[in-house]
């Protein structure tokens, strides 16, 4: 997968001595996850207006744990990808699954990336970006070290979100990270919220709504555009004829894609849905036991495909008729905005939306798709099967999200943030 990954070797971002950002995250493609995905696309936009920037993180291998092809998990390797300097540093490294080895995985990832830090010579800012606040206890302690101002960009409620599924039991321990999470958030000088739900959250906890700024995730309107089917991609998947329903990104816990297998049975069963065929697309800590339980119930109208490329990604969500986005109906997933909502409205393809709160209002009010009940297969399954048959209603809700999607568009939120952080 690194082979289909652009670098660049050219130091001419350094031949100026522009303002320095240091970005921490750790997740930067090839990884093609939404955190991967802003940081990069932000990072090069920032590049774009005459910053330096540099990203610290670990060797790409979320979510099976391992690195990628042409990686290897060293305690310092450098890159040049699209004018970013990117370090990678030692990480212990563990699948997407298993609490415990997994807050392992993103402590070690907190040691190195404070100790590369420390070799980043002239930095004006420092940015650490969630869902995991350890990355953001990098920064925070990064900061404090070269006594520079630092950004907390918050991409999900953590530890919440993790409580909220069953991954923390402990009260104690739990009380314990949440009142890191608070000193994190009072110690910041900027926190950029994804979503409106998050600033709401933080003030009736005691943050100064001053410091916190909305920024949503958006979309590359360069890469995400309405595109053909691959004749290629479709002979290799047999989808021909299929009117193709899919989920893409990670299968993991929060996601409730067993929703979407109870759904496939439904529509097996079915003598109107034998032309639909729904396509489970990447990785995560539940796909082998989605795959299992398909093959256990003899499904023939679903597949899963493993993670692609980060440039095939287009290419995939355009074999799409129709996309499914879906959470598990917990309260804190009403606060969380899926950012493959803003790739499916520009691709022009419809969305079955089962998630209650700010993302269901986007959608809503973009007319980009329609609503489903969260984890409720029958519902979905009968949205689906009225939907092939409305092409006329499949039209309207294309159109309607190419035309919402400018709203999000990478470039312009990036710039957004910018101007946030020069304030520092």
């Amino acid at each position: 997968m690194a082979t289909a990954w652009k670098k660049s070797r050219s130091r001419s971002a350094e031949s100026v001595d522009p303002r320095h950002i240091l970005f921490l995250t750790d997740n930067f493609p090839p990884e093609v996850n939404a955190p991967a995905s802003r940081t990069f696309e932000h990072c090069r936009a920032w590049i774009l207006c005459g910053y330096r920037v540099t990203v610290i993180t670990c060797a790409p291998n979320f979510p099976q744990g391992e690195p990628f092809a042409g990686y290897r998990n060293l305690p310092w390797q450098t890159e040049y990808v699209e004018g970013i300097r990117v370090i990678r540093v030692w990480s212990y490294m563990a699948e997407n699954q298993g609490f415990l080895l997994r807050v392992i995985d993103h402590i070690s990832f907190m040691i190195s990336a404070v100790l590369a830090s420390l070799f980043v010579r002239k930095v004006d800012v420092i940015i650490g970006t969630s869902p995991q606040f350890f990355t953001a206890c990098a920064a925070c302690a990064a900061a404090a070290l070269k006594r520079k101002p630092w950004v907390f960009e918050l991409r999900d409620l953590w530890p919440d979100a993790i409580r909220a599924i069953g991954a923390i039991r402990s009260r104690v321990l739990f009380r314990c990270i949440e009142t890191i999470e608070l000193f994190l958030y009072r110690r910041a000088n900027l926190i950029v919220a994804v979503t409106h739900a998050f600033r709401k959250d933080l003030v009736r906890r005691g943050i100064s709504a001053s410091k916190i700024r909305v920024i949503t995730n958006g979309v590359d309107l360069a890469r995400f555009r309405p595109t053909t089917k691959d004749p290629e991609l479709i002979r290799k998947h047999a989808l021909q004829g299929k009117f193709t329903v899919g989920y893409i990104g990670t299968q993991g816990m929060s996601h409730a894609l067993m929703t979407l297998i109870d759904a496939c049975s439904l529509l097996a069963k079915r003598a109107d849905a034998c032309k639909i065929h729904i396509l489970m697309i990447g990785d995560g800590a539940e796909k082998r036991v989605l795959k299992r339980e398909a093959e256990c119930r003899h499904l023939k109208n679903v597949s899963f495909i493993d993670t692609v490329p980060k440039a095939d990604v287009p290419r995939y969500w355009a074999l799409l008729d129709l996309a499914v986005v879906h959470l598990k109906d917990l309260p804190v997933h009403r606060t969380v905005i899926p950012s493959k909502i803003f790739e499916s409205m520009a691709m022009g393809i419809p969305m079955l939306h089962g998630v209650k709160g700010e993302s269901q209002d986007i959608v809503q009010k973009a007319g980009a798709g329609i609503i489903f009940e969260q984890e409720n297969p029958a519902d979905l399954a009968e949205k689906i099967v009225e939907l092939s048959r409305s092409s006329d209603a499949m039209r309207a809700m294309s159109v309607n999200g190419r035309a919402a999607a400018p709203q999000y568009d990478r470039n312009v939120l990036a710039q957004e943030m910018l101007t946030e952080i020069a304030q520092l």
